[in-house]
């Protein structure tokens, strides 16, 4: 009987901003929606049209902007048809493949992110070996090895989380089946689950962001001057990385006044769609290929 009682619960409830429709705030994150889409498909297209731009930085970018299109789709959506509607219920598959998405993409952005930077450190400190270093093949293979670890470690943890019972409230206090807000609701012990999450969170986000940081002290001994031209990645990194580490390391006064919503928006919303800004704003190259690029 109580196994059974712990299988009965089929869907899950985001609370959300308010339990009241709101049109006013569907309006601008549609708005939102488009520019980000709107965005990063330019940057897609004119890296695949201009030869010029073929090479790995931009097709690190190009792979970054990818990633940024599905990331931002697999919760904003789901935010826009909450919008409009009072009953705001998820099933339970739904809540995880939402949260599945969610952690593949994310995990992909942390070593796309790693990556960049290394590819900086070598253009930057090992110049005169660059072109033998990262080839196109390679940027691919680092791509692809970007997305193969998200889709794995993502499966991997997704899986475990979704073997919990949820036998008791249903209720997540969120705007998307993020992970934390999931676990709380089991109705059993997730010592273990909680430990899990702490090491696949260990991978994706303080590894890389090592990695990272290691780039970057070795650019700056290296050539001081040029670091400037680093900005725009270094930008991206602090903001995504920031405010994901903030939120998966948040405190009980973040999360009591409703901050870890507020923080979440940041980066699954605004910083995808600011990164096409921070890139092509700061970058002449790819500004003015994109300009030739919108003229034709």
């Amino acid at each position: 009987m109580t196994k059974r009682n712990e299988t009965q619960l089929s869907e899950f409830i985001l609370l959300g901003f308010s339990a009241n429709r709101q049109p006013f705030l569907f309006a601008i994150f549609l708005v939102i929606y488009f520019f980000t889409l709107m965005g990063n498909i330019i940057i897609i297209l004119t890296v695949t049209t201009e030869s010029q731009l073929h090479a790995p930085m931009y097709l690190f970018l190009r792979s970054l902007s990818i990633t940024e299109i599905f990331y931002i789709s697999v919760t904003v959506p789901r935010m826009l048809r909450d919008f409009l509607h009072v009953d705001k219920g998820i099933s339970f598959i739904g809540c995880a493949v939402q949260l599945y998405f969610f952690c593949f993409l994310g995990t992909t952005e942390c070593f796309l992110l790693a990556f960049m930077a290394y590819d900086r450190f070598v253009a930057i400190c090992h110049p005169l070996h660059y072109m033998t270093i990262m080839t196109k093949s390679k940027c691919s293979e680092l791509s692809l090895w970007s997305w193969l670890s998200g889709i794995f470690l993502s499966l991997i943890q997704i899986s475990y989380v979704f073997t919990l019972p949820f036998c008791s409230s249903n209720i997540i206090d969120h705007f998307f089946c993020d992970i934390l807000p999931v676990v709380k609701l089991a109705c059993a012990d997730t010592f273990a689950n909680e430990i899990a999450i702490l090491v696949y969170s260990s991978l994706v986000i303080p590894f890389p962001f090592l990695l990272i940081f290691v780039s970057y002290v070795c650019i700056i001994n290296r050539r001081k001057k040029v670091f400037s031209t680093c900005g725009s990645h270094l930008t991206s990194v602090t903001l995504f990385y920031g405010t994901a580490t903030i939120t998966y390391l948040k405190t009980k006064s973040i999360e009591s006044y409703g901050g870890a919503k507020i923080i979440s928006l940041l980066y699954t919303v605004f910083i995808p769609m600011l990164n096409p800004v921070i890139y092509s704003l700061r970058n002449s190259v790819i500004k003015n290929a994109m300009c030739r690029w919108m003229k034709l």
